[in-house]
């Protein structure tokens, strides 16, 4: 393609509320425009980089056994009432109606209108497994979409769904969707961890997403020094806290505090590491037809994980406890502990079972129970509530866990019997027997990627693309295109290489030098040959955007060297 025929608007200025490298240098460089908040059309040069990791996504998935189907945008409103998400997803959900008063859905995800797909169609488990996947367009309708195309609303998405006779069948397709997903972010040449996660609104017992490792990401990440484990901060676990301070010594009994309502202050009145002590952290948890106060208990050193928290209480979302909710709820703020409480849901991290010489509120004013064992409470009080930090040991392996900085681009998960069981989606299994299908589901943000590639990988003058997914290898600029040497010699290179099916761009525009050279470092591609006054000396000029490396080679000896640019 020549630039003088190609539509690929680069501007000097950045959108004003572009943040991101990303953002801006997407917009820029003429990838992408934007029509509306969280709406980008793809243009020419964007749509190939597009297509080009989609393509290698379509290749993984189809070697992996995955077959490709397309599903609507607009989906029936039923479905998403028979699978019991129409109400509980939330306002992400863009609900419509049409003409007729009928109820309908953009779909955000599609295990919906896959399951109403295989049911009925698939009736006994000699069809089974079966994986489904589509690249496709997607809607959420984000509160606040930012960072371009890293938090749009409508977005391309590869989704697939497997359907199988048994736990360990699904088990294995998970296996190997891990693996397809590490071959497809190896093959995109990112530097990317698989992480443990949360299911959020998708459900499931089991989830990994896949997080593409930089210091602009949006999500946090621990991961370990010595092994492979990774977590997302909001699934992350650790090994067990320990200290070698004195715990308090004290039998059982009920200590007077007066106004020590803080952890911190009761630290310090009984002279004690808050390692020994009991936090209580009052939450109003909401469900679909109701609400109700919940405590969890922690210890005074950590922190609450929400998300675990909220998992717990199997809530749709946990907000702050109001004072009046507290006295409604005849709560002690201040001096709550596990310890007799009565009436009230509650629940303790999984790290204090067993535990004894701790410190905890009396559910009285001004007093607080020293010498406490956690013995008599039942095993479905103890959840895993806990922020693993920075520093903290590896669950796996002992070693030290550290902080980075993420991008999520894939996710699967293992999600069970969840929506064949509420859709009434199922198979005749080996005895003859009615059961739902075992699920799984696989996205991966397609779109996204196009701004990770660049997250990943950009300095102060643009964009920097590997050649697996730049829009063109090489950028071939003539120096003066009037100069008939110059542009005989760029034109007849880039007809020979475009024979050979290589991916060159020519820049013939009537443009000064340091515009065009300004353009290749926005925009990014690999390599630039530059055809100058050294052409009369049987030279021309090859030039690595990545390295800024700069080589002159004889024209001779070009095409030796252009096989490495290509290759």
């Amino acid at each position: 393609m020549r630039f003088s025929k190609l539509f690929i608007p680069t501007t000097k200025d950045a959108p004003k509320d572009a943040l991101l490298p990303s953002h801006i240098f997407l917009i820029r460089g003429g990838f992408i425009s934007q029509t509306g908040s969280g709406l980008y059309n793809f243009l020419p040069l964007g749509k190939i980089v597009l297509d080009k990791i989609r393509n290698v996504v379509k290749e993984e998935m189809d070697r992996a056994g995955a077959q490709e189907i397309s599903m609507g945008v607009v989906n029936p409103s039923e479905l998403w009432r028979q699978s019991g998400r129409y109400d509980v997803y939330g306002k992400e959900l863009l609900r419509f109606k049409d003409r007729k008063d009928n109820e309908f859905v953009l779909g955000p995800t599609h295990e919906e209108v896959v399951t109403d797909i295989v049911r009925n169609r698939i009736n006994s488990y000699k069809q089974l497994p079966l994986h489904l996947y589509q690249i496709n367009t997607k809607f959420r309708d984000e509160a606040r979409p930012r960072f371009g195309l890293l938090r749009g609303r409508e977005f391309v998405m590869k989704d697939g769904y497997s359907f199988h006779a048994s736990v360990e069948d699904l088990k294995r397709e998970f296996d190997l969707m891990e693996k397809t997903y590490t071959t497809i972010f190896t093959r995109l040449g990112l530097e990317f961890r698989a992480v443990a996660a949360d299911s959020g609104a998708i459900g499931g017992s089991g989830s990994k997403e896949f997080m593409v490792l930089a210091k602009n990401g949006e999500d946090d990440i621990l991961i370990c020094d010595k092994c492979q484990y990774a977590a997302n901060i909001e699934a992350a676990k650790r090994a067990k806290k320990t200290t070698e301070n004195e715990p308090p010594k004290a039998d059982f009994a009920k200590f007077h505090t007066p106004n020590i309502t803080s952890i911190e202050q009761l630290g310090e009145f009984f002279k004690v590491d808050t390692f020994y002590t009991i936090k209580a952290v009052i939450k109003k948890a909401i469900y679909k037809d109701r609400s109700e106060i919940v405590v969890f208990f922690v210890r005074g050193c950590d922190t609450l994980q929400e998300i675990k928290a909220k998992n717990a209480a199997k809530a749709l979302e946990l907000i702050d406890a109001s004072n009046e909710d507290i006295k409604e709820a005849k709560i002690t703020a201040g001096f709550c502990g596990p310890v007799g409480l009565e009436d009230i849901k509650f629940f303790i991290d999984n790290e204090l079972r067993e535990e004894k010489n701790l410190i905890c509120g009396a559910n009285e004013e001004n007093y607080h129970y020293v010498g406490v064992s956690m013995f008599n409470f039942k095993d479905e009080r103890y959840a895993d509530l806990i922020t693993a930090n920075e520093g903290d040991l590896c669950p796996c392996c002992s070693g030290k866990l550290s902080l980075a900085k993420g991008i999520e681009v894939g996710h699967i998960f293992q999600l069970g019997q969840k929506y064949s069981s509420a859709m009434n989606a199922s198979f005749l299994d080996q005895n003859g027997k009615s059961q739902p299908f075992f699920m799984g589901c696989y996205g991966i943000g397609v779109s996204r990627l196009v701004a990770v590639m660049i997250e990943a990988n950009h300095d102060e003058k643009g964009c920097i693309w590997n050649k697996q997914c730049a829009p063109y290898v090489l950028d071939i600029i003539i120096s003066n295109v009037k100069n008939e040497a110059q542009t005989e010699f760029a034109v007849k290179l880039y007809d020979e290489l475009r024979a050979k099916q290589k991916e060159v761009i020519l820049d013939d525009r009537n443009e000064r030098f340091g515009f065009k050279m300004n353009d290749f470092e926005l925009i990014g591609f690999p390599y630039a040959l530059i055809v100058g006054r050294e052409l009369d000396e049987g030279k021309v000029e090859l030039v690595s955007r990545a390295t800024n490396e700069k080589e002159f080679v004889h024209i001779n000896e070009l095409h030796e060297r252009l096989k490495e640019v290509f290759a």
